[in-house]
């Protein structure tokens, strides 16, 4: 069996091979690799011994044979190591048990069981390594005794290829640089990937999967070709777009596929879910189609810039000022501008192209704009006093058309002004003033109405005063003087330029026509700051104004006309009002006013006679005297009254008249008439013309009374019977009394008296309407105000009298008279009394309630009456405070339009109410900073806010306007106030970031010693501001970089060697710089230190600005010493002024280091010494030298030193005191002295020892010569002192070299010299005894000279020797050993 991936298709036979044939084979004569069993190298002959014995079971046993299928076989690379491969089958026809196996040099591909045969993968396969080699397949029967009968066959393994390999980019640059004008469709490059798979699977496709900057027109910047090439899709540009581009590129394998890919861009991870087509099956990875891509690879592209741009100014505009007197070559303004192609960057060079002034400007070669002529400001007076110049800056070299490349700016240029004019007068408008020399008057009138309000400007006055300096010089004040400046005043007081000049009046009561007409006063205007003056004289008439109203002589006339006098009929013609008035003011017309009795006379308007207009009604009985009101009025509506008291004189004019009718109810038969006629006359009393005479006229019933003549008492002569009393009459009966007066001719009149058994009132009352509505105007006491009418149905007088009532809220304000109308009817006269007035803001109308009642008092009628005031425009005008709350505007054209409105209001109805803009206020900070924001925002008439010059707000300038306003009403009665009080509305300028932070200037030289600095000690220090606020001028200040600038110009970065700390205070913020680190004290140079300071602004981008510190090093080569004679503490103590003598002396900054006392044993001058450094600001340090020259030629300076005690100057080395040279010099004797021992006592222990190995020597052939007879020689060889031995047998006392007896390392000084020495410890033969009897024996006199050892040691033996041979003695002065 064999996998389906694999297949087979050779027939292996089987190979032979006798036992006999491998035991002839020696094993070093086998082939390479061959291996033989134990069993049969071992036994080589057995086999053929026994071979006989074992022919019948061979031949009886066939060997197995493989398949015929099992010749190749097909694997695909992916295979994991494990999996199944194939099987190796094999047939036996005895069914033996097989055993199978492989071999080969490729066999560790594979495991193979060998019972069944299955093989498994063991090592995995690669196509790209090996796609086909050759293996050997065996099987053998599995018995024992016939493991011979194997069989083998070769297999051939052929790999398939999978797509198991990305692609990988070949050895490709990975950066190239091209032109910014590279046409769209150039190739800019070309990479090359290759993948080691073969078919579908070794075909590459390019992608580009990200460009960078990763913005969405730089996605389809580049496009990549099929061969790799990379093409520009889009315009480049150097300076606008990006000058760097970097493109992810990775390529993948060829596919095409029909199902859905997983993924989106990274093509590595596709993996199909579906059935997916490619071209071939070359992309088929572990039984999946599968898209391999390599890593992802970077490709960086340089934009190269060319020269295709115009240069362009640093700045959008350019503003200086110059003053008028400044002379040629004033330097006034540098401009700069830039190549805008940043990647070349061409010089520029500056030329003015265009003036509005030529030749009063030049500008250099480095764009610094100088004064070319003479200046004069007064000549740019219509040009805002600014001179336009138009800078050209062109670049060196032609652009790549071929072309000059400039640009051209307008540089305004500001003629500040000298104070060279005093202020004049001008006889025009502001606006249409020329200020020639023929407009500048000294003389100029105007008018005025007297008693105008105070404020009210003269009319027909057109005075400017101008000065054509600027500024303070052309600031002046203001003032009046004349005879009449008491009334007057002048405005503005104060003014810079040109103004126009108002003539205000002050004190209305002083401008008066009656007094005075023409007026006179000296407007004076003085320069602030000359105090050179003018004078214009003004000329002012007063204009007369009705002022006066017309007044009569008497306050009451008293006029007699006799009653019923014709039309026409002269009452008076010799009262007449007078008037001062002049004109029209003074025209007096006369009427009479509403009232009682005016519609029986009428009045002459321009004459003032009085004559009668209705005689009928001038009847003295209806009214004997009446009071009229003449009035008088002149062309201003001004008038006067008094009043005329006209009295009637009487004439029989009139009747007799019988007061009411006479119905008498009686109760028949039990009451009698009793009745009083009453009559009267209205002519005048007590006279023939009023008195009375009754009589009764005959009549039906006339028989039956009788009346008084004198008295009219009608009475009835007997009882009354109604019964006799005509029925038709209904109980009524009749009588005519005729009444007549005695004058001449007589006059009568007669009365019915009606006599009825019952006679009762029944009738109320009756208004004509049940209720009135009246109009009144506000403030007119006495004004009427309306009337009601009102009747009774009685006949009779006393049942139909009406009286009047009046009731309500506010009834107090009025009063109501009542008159008849006629029989049974009533009149009510509703008015305010003379010292009432009404007020239309106080109440607008009164409801009141009008009675009317008759004298029965069982009832009463009412009418309601609604009074409404009528509203004059009386009240001034107010302002909404709500509308006067502050507002906000930010600077700097943030805002446009309307901002606020104003409201104004009024309580009167007919109010047509204006806004007014009194002034502006503008202030920093709480400072009054002039006029300067008077034009950034207007008041229409209607309240709206709006801003003029929106760009022109500046919170730097000003962070506060307030607005001044007032409210005035048009139609306010010329009576009474017109505008309200001033209003202010607050405007708030709100800051914006439009300013970058500044560093102020400091002449301070910052020097670092390291040897006195420490970490976290200040080394320097940085100011700047910020002209905004807030967030936007608060300031942080960071290090951007520190060079240091070695003396020979070498210049090497430092990190971490400094830091900065920001504090504040008020608007400086000050940056403190610090060490972290201890600084190299032996370098010498200067640190650059570049540090960045930067606004925190809450929104939008932040500004900075940078700036470079030297921070100059002095190394301690220029420390100096200074010797006082005194001690540390009063050296301490005058150290302030020995700081300011040396500084006075030398110029420089002194750093002291140290003061010290010196040590009393020291042979030194001084008592204490002083060591210090002396600093110049530009970094240099005094020496040694320079010190000593300088402090000498300052002749003060050193006497006020050698004052304070100093004795000695030097550097630190020269000034030691002598204790440390005396200290040198003895060490440097006693070294030497030292020396000399060392090397006398090495001498001597040389000898020493030299002598002491002798004697050693000695001592060891002594011992030598006890154990030895003589002339005997020792059993075995040895060397006295030593283990030693040698075949010579050579004596050491024999004095032979040290090399015939082994001793060569005695000569030495190493160890072995003290190990060999040493070695004596272990010969202790006879040395117990010898110390024994050394023990006992007395000490040697040493007075007395030693023995010689070694004759010694010979003596002794010779006594011991066995043969007592006779002792042999010799004295070898050589070898004496003595000195042991």
């Amino acid at each position: 069996m064999v996998p389906k991936s694999a297949s087979s298709t050779a027939t292996v036979g089987p190979d032979e091979a006798h036992p006999c044939l491998l035991a002839s084979v020696h094993p070093s004569k086998a082939p390479s690799g061959a291996q033989f069993p134990p069993d049969v190298m071992a036994w080589p002959w057995l086999s053929c011994v026994l071979l006989p014995a074992l022919v019948v079971s061979v031949a009886a046993n066939t060997a197995p044979t493989f398949l015929p299928n099992m010749t190749a076989v097909t694997l695909p690379e992916d295979l994991p190591v494990g999996a199944q491969v194939f099987w190796l089958v094999a047939n036996d026809r005895d069914g033996d048990p097989l055993t199978y196996g492989i071999s080969g040099s490729y066999a560790y591909f594979f495991d193979v069981t060998k019972d069944t045969g299955e093989v498994r993968l063991a090592s995995p396969l690669d196509y790209e390594t090996i796609f086909y080699f050759a293996i050997t397949i065996s099987v053998s029967d599995d018995l024992p005794g016939l493991s011979h009968l194997q069989v083998q066959k070769d297999m051939h393994v052929i790999v398939e290829d999978r797509n198991d390999n990305a692609p990988v980019f070949q050895n490709t640059s990975f950066s190239t640089s091209i032109k910014e004008t590279l046409p769209v469709g150039s190739v800019v490059t070309t990479v090359l990937a290759s993948d080691k798979d073969t078919g579908s699977g070794g075909l590459v496709v390019y992608f580009i999967e990200k460009v960078i900057p990763d913005t969405v027109d730089n996605q389809h910047l580049f496009w990549i070709l099929a061969n790799g090439s990379i093409v520009l899709n889009g315009s480049l540009s150097y300076n606008n777009k990006s000058a760097f581009y970097q493109l992810e590129l990775k390529a993948c394998v060829s596919w095409v596929a029909t199902g859905r890919i997983k993924g989106h861009r990274d093509l590595c991870s596709w993996v199909t879910e579906g059935p997916l087509s490619l071209q071939d099956s070359g992309d088929i990875y572990q039984d999946k189609f599968t898209i391999q891509c390599s890593p992802t690879v970077f490709l960086s592209i340089s934009v190269i810039d060319q020269p295709d741009l115009d240069p362009q100014f640093v700045r959008e505009s350019y503003l200086a000022s110059v003053s008028e007197g400044a002379p040629k070559g004033t330097s006034v303004l540098k401009v700069e501008a830039m190549d805008t192609d940043k990647g070349i960057n061409d010089p520029v060079t500056y030329s003015i192209s265009n003036s509005t002034r030529p030749g009063w400007f030049d500008i250099e070669a480095d764009g610094v704009i100088v004064v070319s002529g003479s200046l004069d400001r007064e000549q740019l007076l219509e040009e805002d006093e600014e001179v336009q110049v138009q800078v050209t800056a062109t670049e060196m070299h032609l652009n790549i058309y071929e072309k000059e490349a400039k640009v051209s700016i307008w540089v305004t240029l500001r003629v500040t002004d000298v104070n060279d004019h005093k202020p004049e007068f001008y006889n025009c408008t502001l606006l249409a003033c020329t200020f020639t020399s023929e407009e500048a008057q000294v003389n100029f009138t105007g008018s005025v109405d007297e008693h105008a309000s105070a404020r009210i400007p003269i009319d027909d006055l057109t005075l400017v005063a101008y000065d054509p300096d600027k500024g303070n010089n052309g600031t002046f004040l203001l003032s009046l003087e004349g005879p009449d400046a008491e009334a007057f005043s002048v405005s503005p007081v104060r003014a810079a330029g040109s103004a126009e000049v108002q003539v205000l009046v002050k004190m209305p009561s002083l401008v008066d026509y009656e007094r005075q007409t023409v007026m006179l006063v000296q407007v004076v205007a003085t320069d602030s700051v000359s105090k050179d003056s003018s004078i214009a004289t003004v000329t002012i008439h007063v204009r007369d104004i009705n002022d006066h109203p017309p007044t009569f002589p008497q306050s009451l006339y008293v006029l007699m006309v006799p009653e019923h006098s014709p039309n026409g009929f002269v009452v008076t013609d010799s009262i007449h009002a007078t008037d001062p008035d002049t004109g029209e003011g003074g025209h007096i017309t006369y009427s009479l006013l509403a009232g009682n009795g005016v519609e029986l006379f009428e009045v002459n308007p321009d004459s003032g006679t009085v004559t009668v207009r209705d005689s009928k009604l001038l009847d003295r009985e209806t009214q004997a005297t009446y009071n009229l009101t003449l009035q008088a009025l002149d062309g201003g509506n001004l008038s006067g009254t008094t009043t005329l008291q006209i009295i009637l004189e009487d004439i029989n004019d009139n009747a007799p008249v019988v007061s009411g009718s006479y119905n008498i109810f009686v109760q028949e038969e039990r009451e009698n008439v009793s009745v009083t006629i009453q009559a009267h006359d209205d002519d005048e009393p007590n006279t023939n013309n009023s008195r009375l005479y009754f009589s009764l006229l005959p009549g039906p019933y006339s028989q039956n009374f009788s009346v008084d003549p004198d008295t009219g008492l009608l009475e009835n002569l007997g009882p009354l019977d109604r019964e006799a009393i005509d029925p038709t009459l209904a109980g009524r009966i009749v009588l005519t009394v005729r009444v007549a007066d005695g004058g001449v001719p007589v006059l009568s009149a007669e009365v019915n008296v009606t006599i009825n058994v019952e006679d009762i009132n029944d009738n109320l009352p009756v208004f004509n309407q049940s209720s009135y509505n009246f109009s009144v105007m506000e403030r007119d006491p006495g004004a009427m105000v309306g009337v009601v009418v009102a009747w009774d149905a009685d006949q009779t007088e006393a049942n139909n009298r009406i009286s009047f009532s009046l009731s309500g809220s506010g009834s107090n304000n009025f009063m109501l008279r009542g008159s008849l109308l006629g029989s049974g009817q009533a009149v009510g006269h509703l008015q305010l009394p003379l010292d009432v007035s009404l007020d239309y803001e106080t109440q607008a109308f009164f409801d009141l309630v009008v009675n009317a009642v008759d004298p029965d008092p069982q009832g009463e009628a009412t009418a309601t009456v609604r009074v409404n005031v009528i509203d004059v425009n009386d009240e001034p005008p107010t302002l909404d405070p709500a509308s006067l709350r502050g507002i906000r505007v930010a600077e700097n054209g943030s805002q446009y339009g309307l901002v606020a409105q104003v409201i104004a209001q009024d309580i009167d109805t007919s109010a047509q109410l204006v806004v007014q803009l009194m002034n502006v206020i503008c202030t920093k900070a709480e400072v009054d900073v002039g006029s300067l924001c008077h034009g950034w925002f207007s008041v229409v008439s209607n309240g709206s806010v709006f801003i003029n010059q929106s760009e022109a707000i500046d919170y730097e300038a000003c962070d506060l306007v307030t607005l001044v306003v007032r409210a005035y009403d048009l139609m306010t009665d010329p009576r009474f106030q017109a505008y309200s009080d001033n209003g202010s509305l607050p405007i708030t300028i709100e800051d914006v970031n439009d300013n970058a932070p500044y560093f102020l200037p400091e002449n301070k030289t910052f020097v670092i010693i390291p040897e006195l600095v420490v970490p976290n000690q200040q080394v320097a220090s940085v100011q700047a501001r910020d002209d905004d606020s807030g967030n936007n001028g608060a300031i942080l200040f960071s290090i951007l970089q520190v060079d240091f600038l070695s003396k020979d110009g070498v210049t090497t970065s430092f990190q971490g060697f400094f830091r900065i700390s920001t504090s504040s205070e008020a608007d400086v913020f000050t940056g403190n710089i610090e060490l972290v680190t201890n600084l190299d004290a032996s370098l010498q140079g200067t640190y650059q230190v570049t540090v960045q300071a930067q606004d925190r602004p809450s929104v939008g981008a932040a500004r900075e600005a940078k700036t470079t510190l030297n921070l100059f090093t002095v190394d301690q080569s220029y420390r100096v010493r200074l010797q006082f004679s005194t001690n540390k503490e009063e050296v301490g103590a005058n150290l302030e002024e020995i700081k300011a003598a040396l500084a006075q002396a030398t110029r420089t900054t002194v750093y002291i280091v140290s003061i010290q006392d010196i040590d009393s044993t020291a042979r030194a001058r001084g008592r204490s010494y002083l060591d210090a450094y002396f600093v110049f600001p530009n970094g240099s340090a005094l020496t040694l030298n320079e010190l000593s020259v300088t402090i000498r030629q300052d002749r003060d300076s050193l006497t006020q030193l050698l004052q304070l005690g100093l004795v000695v100057l030097g550097s630190q080395e020269s000034l030691e005191s002598d204790l440390p040279k005396v200290l040198i010099i003895v060490t440097v004797v006693l070294a030497a002295l030292l020396l000399l021992v060392l090397v006398v006592m090495t001498t001597v222990l040389m000898c020493v020892r030299k002598s002491y190995s002798r004697k050693l020597w000695a001592m060891k052939a002594a011992k030598e010569a006890r154990k030895t007879a003589a002339g005997e020689m020792p059993l075995a060889p040895a060397i006295p002192g030593t283990n030693i031995y040698n075949t010579e047998r050579a004596n050491p006392m024999l004095n032979l070299p040290t090399k015939d007896l082994g001793f060569e390392s005695l000569s030495s000084s190493s160890d072995i010299d003290h190990i060999s020495l040493n070695s004596l410890d272990d010969n202790i033969v006879d040395l117990d005894q010898e110390i024994k009897a050394t023990q006992k024996k007395p000490l040697p006199n040493v007075m007395e000279p030693d023995a010689e050892p070694l004759s010694l040691v010979l003596s002794g033996r010779q006594q011991g020797a066995r043969d007592r041979q006779e002792a042999l003695s010799f004295t070898n002065n050589g070898l004496d050993t003595t000195e042991l």
